[in-house]
Formats: structure tokens, C-alpha cells, sequence
């Protein structure tokens, strides 16, 4: 079996889009959380899974929650997404945002965004692995903000 660094680095070099992650808690109070484990698995019925971190503060918010939106964002989005990186109470402070069909919310000026019901849940070693049912999606024109080598980087077309 290889290292933690070693994976860590080999995987660095998957350039991944940057998304934050929100559900609401049973006192229906915002929680969000950076993610750049997400990635589509089905189309036929539309599925999407993501991955939180068990040391997370939204990890007993995700185990629970019945539904969730995902923030795909843009090149102008690396300060939302760092403060969403952060621990801090705040985090939604400030921001411009509406609340989607599922109750989640959708951040203000994004790239795209999925709302999902969770569909399943499973253990993914140090990480918990969401899969949620896609009930409402939306695009906007712009250029992803990508995670790339343990930084943030802009692709070029």
C-alpha cells in the first residue's frame, strides 16, 4: 500500500472543479462547506455523488440531511470558496444567495448548480460518499474555478 503523501501528490495532479456544498440542519440554520469531490455517475436517473471529509463541521449536517445543493463556481469565486474552506461561523455573511426547490442555498453569480435528494449513503474510509438524485439544475456561461496541485487554478480555452 503506498503513503498519504504519496497519494496526496499523485492526486494533486486531477484538476478538479471548486463547488461548495450546502444543506440545512434539522433547525432548518445554512451550513456549506468547500468540495472538490463531486463529480456526475448517472444520467438515467440523474446522479451526482460528493464526498465530506468525517472531520468536517458539515459532516453531522450532510449524515442527516434529507436533500442538498451544489455551488459549481467561477474563476471570481476563490475568496467564497476559501471562506468556505475555513472554520468560522459566518460563513454565508455577506453573501448573495436564493434558496432553490429544495430549500438549499444557491450562492449569487455560480457556474452551474445541482439540487439533489440524498439517495444513499456509504462509507468511504476517512470520508463519507453522498449520492444525490438531481431535482432541479441550472448553467450559466463563464469559466470554472479548477483545484489543481494544491492550489487554485483558471483553465485556458
Amino acid at each position: 500500500m503506498i503513503d498519504a503523501p504519496t497519494f496526496r501528490s499523485t492526486m494533486g495532479r486531477f484538476a478538479t472543479g471548486v463547488t461548495i456544498l450546502t444543506a440545512r440542519d434539522d433547525s432548518g440554520r445554512d451550513h456549506g462547506m468547500t468540495v472538490s469531490a463531486f463529480c456526475s455517475v448517472s444520467l438515467d436517473p440523474p446522479r451526482v455523488l460528493c464526498c465530506v471529509e468525517r472531520s468536517a463541521d458539515m459532516y453531522p449536517v450532510i449524515t442527516e440531511a434529507e436533500r442538498f445543493a451544489v455551488n459549481i463556481l467561477t474563476t471570481a469565486q476563490e475568496a467564497i470558496s476559501r471562506r468556505f474552506a475555513e472554520e468560522r461561523d459566518d460563513r454565508f455573511d455577506g453573501l448573495g444567495y436564493t434558496r432553490g426547490v429544495t430549500g438549499c442555498v444557491l450562492l449569487d453569480d455560480i457556474l452551474a448548480y445541482v439540487e439533489c435528494d440524498v439517495a444513499a449513503r456509504y462509507d468511504g474510509g476517512d470520508h463519507l460518499i453522498v449520492l444525490g438524485d438531481v431535482v432541479a439544475a441550472s448553467a450559466a456561461d463563464g469559466r470554472p474555478l479548477l483545484y489543481y496541485r494544491g492550489g487554485y487554478a483558471q483553465m485556458e480555452r
